[in-house]
């Protein structure tokens, strides 16, 4: 007999010893990933990530002997000195093991480091989330389908019937067979009618005979058989997905410290690696702006220093500008994501609700709106650009507003805006 074990198991034989370990570690390397957030840039998600967690957090639960209960009798070999009931007195000086002691780095024992694949990184990222209010399309995997034309099936739906080649089919069959046709079997029933009148009886049988072959013949012989009938056939073929590109806006003016960019540069981080795992492709564009905008690159945009006012609207300007001159709507999907600690030239309000509500919002997937704060009182009143952009949010479900004043409420946060129940909702 032979065995063939056809389950799926790449690399080697202990798939299933990984996956089970990863179960019993997931809290710990959870946590080891939601810190890696800080070392990677916008778009590097090439790669998976080599994770140190301590060796508290993988150990095995195990059925010991209880040193505080019952009776227990040791033999200790080379005992020249004690005997039974003897006391023996505590080592002076303690013991020479160094346990737990900590050592230079932090840590009381050594930890334990694992490499995730990036498959293993991302399902782990990006748990129990899902994307929101797909206009276009629903998209559940790296890839869409569409169908083709692939030629001609005996069965299918009555909707995908080929006329023509039905009839293409039953005329070959009824010409291969000598079906005779209706006109034929009427002209000799004209003909054997005339012979009866004139009393030609020899060839009135031969005539009557032939008809009654015809009719036979004719009987037995459909002009449409089950077997002519085909359907048009499809196939399903796997192309790419509508691409995607993501706006990073963000105020770049004196009000922004480093720690709200920090902040920022998060949130956008991953929003990125989360369209990544829905979209084939996905462009980023990076837009600062103080009281003028202007697209730039990811070092420029996250660490460049600017000083003057703030105008938000020229930032929306010109995202508007670059959607329309480069991805248009019918092969890209639009997502913006802006970060902003609030301040805005007061007469500046109008012109961003105007524009957001009118022409950003009716072209993108999604928009987020992401206030910051510098994490020392968090947010005592509500910002200008709040309460300007809460004018339009209870009329658009794609448009998602939130506070962050920390680094540990980006991820909360994020799962907030991309949760499966929102994305049901809108």
């Amino acid at each position: 007999m032979n065995i063939v074990d056809r389950r799926p198991n790449p690399k080697g034989k202990s798939l299933t010893n990984r996956q089970r370990f990863i179960a019993r570690a997931r809290g710990e390397l959870k946590a080891a990933v939601h810190e890696s957030l800080r070392k990677r840039k916008v778009s590097d998600i090439d790669g998976g990530e080599k994770v140190s967690i301590p060796t508290r957090g993988i150990g095995e639960p195990t059925f010991r002997h209880s040193r505080h209960t019952g009776k227990s009798d040791y033999v200790v070999p080379g005992n020249k000195e004690f005997v039974t009931g003897d006391e023996i007195p505590r080592p002076q000086g303690g013991g020479g093991g160094r346990g737990s002691e900590a050592s230079p780095d932090g840590e009381g024992e050594d930890s334990f480091e694992f490499t995730l694949t990036k498959e293993e990184f991302l399902d782990m990222f990006f748990e129990d989330l899902e994307l929101p209010d797909l206009v276009k399309k629903t998209l559940k995997q790296t890839t869409a389908v569409e169908l083709q034309r692939a030629g001609f099936q005996p069965q299918g739906s009555p909707a995908n019937l080929s006329v023509m080649r039905t009839m293409k089919n039953s005329m070959a069959r009824r010409i291969s067979l000598k079906r005779p046709k209706q006109a034929e079997i009427e002209q000799v029933a004209k003909d054997l009618e005339a012979a009866e009148k004139a009393g030609e009886m020899a060839l009135a049988a031969e005539l009557r005979e032939k008809l009654e072959l015809m009719r036979r013949r004719a009987k037995l012989i459909p002009y449409i058989d089950p077997i002519d009938v085909r359907y048009n056939r499809f196939e399903k073929v796997p192309k790419p997905n509508t691409r995607a590109v993501m706006f990073c806006l963000m105020d770049v003016s004196g009000s922004m410290t480093e720690s709200m960019k920090d902040l920022a540069k998060r949130f956008f981080m991953l929003l990125h690696v989360f369209l990544e795992r829905r979209y084939k492709q996905v462009d980023i564009v990076f837009i600062r702006h103080t009281s003028v905008a202007e697209e730039v690159d990811e070092e420029t945009f996250f660490y460049s220093r600017e000083t003057g006012g703030t105008v938000v609207s020229s930032a929306l300007e010109k995202m508007l500008k670059i959607a329309r001159e480069r991805y248009p709507l019918d092969t890209w999907n639009i997502y913006a994501a802006q970060a902003s600690d609030g301040d805005n030239y007061g007469a500046d309000s109008g012109r961003c609700v105007e524009l957001l509500g009118d022409e950003i919002l009716p072209i993108c997937q999604y928009f987020a709106y992401i206030e910051v704060g510098d994490g020392s009182g968090g947010f005592m009143r509500d910002s200008d650009l709040w309460r300007s952009y809460s004018e339009v949010a209870p009329g658009h479900r794609h448009f998602a507003m939130k506070r962050v004043a920390d680094p540990s409420q980006i991820f909360p946060v994020f799962h907030e805006l991309f949760s499966k129940e929102r994305a049901t909702a809108a």
